[in-house]
């Protein structure tokens, strides 16, 4: 279907249905040798909900900031590239600095209602070359948003996602939080004219859908967005539209049926600075810049 991957037409969104204390001294002792010799684990975090997730008129979405943001900075909202308002970007394009007045849903943390509307200014960036990824700058900033909302922006990481991590993937449309882990790493993957770097692959409980598209991947030990959710192999098919393949450093070319994948979000965020600014000679930027 044209214009799919995991996004919606707009006439298909309309009719939608609404997813021991007796344990010896020489046992405690070991113990405590052990705990004092083991690593540092993370603090953890809350359980992952709908806090900072937007949805969209097709996609979904999800109110971001960086690690080094302001308060004050504009506050931006991270989709896919193939959800852009001006149709799906052609291999090879990147848009960058784009006039936009599009409008997100932001939903409470329950996922059960919408604490309100929030406005775009600026398409901040945009492709679906090498990755797939929207990244809009709003209207308002982040303490404003707070002030609103009483609700915080997810942060994004900027360090390459872990194989085995525990995720989410948070749908703003659907209203649904898909769990699985990172199964691995992707050389390449293709579907139709286009082919993204480094893509994280899914294992099989991450079967999402159609609308979809632009949710972001949280890793559920930090709570920070690893990756943006963008497409699942729906039918088998090979290298085309909604049937992504994978291709590896030799161009052999492997099919997972029913598989998802998401685009790593690092390489963007790193992008970000001052007064949500887009730079691309910042340390780390890595995602394709325009030519010409």
């Amino acid at each position: 279907m044209h214009r799919r991957i995991l996004g919606v037409l707009a006439a298909a969104a309309v009719g939608a249905a609404a997813l021991t204390a007796g344990a010896s001294t020489a046992s405690a002792a070991a113990t405590v040798s052990v705990a004092a010799a083991a690593p540092a684990r993370p603090a953890p975090v809350k359980a992952v909900d709908f806090t900072g997730i937007v949805a969209l008129s097709n996609c979904s979405g999800s109110l971001v900031r960086t690690p080094t943001a302001a308060d004050s900075d504009p506050a931006l909202v991270l989709t896919n590239g193939h959800c852009y308002e001006g149709g799906m970007p052609s291999a090879g394009q990147v848009i960058t600095n784009r006039p936009s007045s599009r409008t997100f849903k932001l939903l409470n943390s329950s996922g059960s209602g919408t604490l309100g509307t929030l406005r775009a200014t600026t398409v901040l960036y945009s492709t679906m070359t090498d990755t797939d990824v929207t990244l809009y700058k709003l209207n308002r900033s982040y303490a404003s948003i707070q002030q609103s909302y009483r609700t915080p922006a997810l942060q994004l990481s900027l360090d390459h996602p872990t194989a085995g991590a525990d995720v989410r993937v948070v749908s703003g449309y659907w209203r649904k939080i898909y769990s699985c882990a990172i199964d691995g790493f992707a050389y390449r993957v293709r579907e139709g004219e286009w082919t993204w770097k480094d893509s994280i692959r899914y294992t099989p409980e991450c079967d999402v859908i159609g609308g979809t598209s632009g949710s972001p991947l949280v890793d559920a030990s930090t709570g920070k967005v690893v990756g943006a959710n963008n497409t699942i192999n729906e039918d088998g098919g090979r290298c085309t539209l909604n049937n992504p393949c994978e291709v590896d450093e030799s161009g052999n070319i492997t099919v997972h049926p029913h598989i998802g994948y998401a685009q790593e979000t690092y390489i963007l965020a790193a992008c970000i600075g001052p007064g949500s600014v887009l730079d691309f000679n910042r340390p780390g930027c890595l995602v394709p810049r325009p030519t010409g």
